[in-house]
């Protein structure tokens, strides 16, 4: 029994659809997938029903965007089986909203510099409850100015201290919203250490007791990385989780579905906890 918990759809800044997800989950042999959109929950209700269409097992699931203000850097927080999914739909479509100002304000920005509009970048995000910045650069590919989502041009228009069109976001504390997905009866999970440099703010949410898990298993991990996140997970025995963080070909690297994966004795832990045994 094994499960990619960590996927995205183009309802947020995957490239593929919540169906295609889903059917080639099963198709690489997954038990259980977990639909991990940025900020929303929109997908969750018809992932559980394709699942059931396609015989495999869907664990709600959402991914929250948070900024580590002590040490200036983003954190993602992973939320599973919150039993109150309501309480959080306040905090998703605050980031929503912020993003989507945000996202606007980029494509004007991006427009001074190569011959797009708004028209023409809409189409890409028209199935997402916000815009990405690969939304637009999706836009450029198609206009031949880049062959890739990641890559020179990204970082000239993107790049987050000197990219021309880079337009910043307020997000929340992740304290604050691992509290949240506590008060709606979720799990916690550390998204990727690695991905932002989280490790300091890891040794603080173990130490004050707050997390769940860790997501110990992804694709830009080192063999040192799972080691010392294996080890902390056992010292602090929190659930050691795994997914592919996959987007289709909005990706930072090769990662297909059930490259990484949370293996079984996670799995049944999460069941457990859950039915209170």
């Amino acid at each position: 029994m094994i499960g990619d918990l960590h996927c995205h759809t183009k309802l947020s800044d995957g490239s593929m659809g919540l169906e295609d997800v889903i059917y080639f989950a099963k198709r690489a042999g997954l038990d259980f997938v977990s639909i991990t959109d940025h900020d929303t929950m929109a997908g969750v209700t018809r992932a559980v029903i394709l699942g059931k269409r396609y015989g495999i097992n869907v664990i709600p699931g959402v991914e929250f965007s948070c900024c580590d203000a002590k040490r200036g850097r983003k954190v993602h927080m992973l939320c599973y089986l919150p039993q109150k999914p309501d309480r959080l739909e306040g905090l998703c479509n605050k980031i929503l909203d912020a993003r989507t100002k945000a996202g606007q304000e980029m494509i004007r920005r991006t427009a001074r510099f190569y011959p797009i509009t708004a028209d023409f970048v809409s189409r890409y995000y028209a199935g997402s409850k916000s815009i990405y910045k690969q939304h637009i650069m999706n836009a450029l590919m198609d206009l031949g100015y880049t062959d890739r989502i990641f890559g020179p041009i990204f970082q000239q228009l993107f790049d987050s201290k000197r990219g021309l069109a880079y337009v910043g976001i307020d997000y929340p504390d992740p304290f604050e919203v691992i509290d949240l997905i506590h008060q709606a009866g979720g799990l916690a999970v550390l998204a990727h250490p690695r991905e932002y440099d989280s490790f300091d703010l890891l040794d603080e949410m173990l130490e004050r007791e707050v997390l769940d898990g860790i997501e110990v298993y992804h694709p830009r991990n080192t063999a040192e990385d799972v080691q010392r996140l294996e080890q902390l997970a056992r010292e602090h025995r929190v659930l050691k989780f795994g997914g592919t963080d996959f987007h289709g070909f909005y990706t930072k690297s090769y990662s297909p579905l059930a490259t990484c994966i949370t293996p079984h004795e996670t799995l049944n832990q999460i069941f457990r906890q859950k039915r209170g045994v």
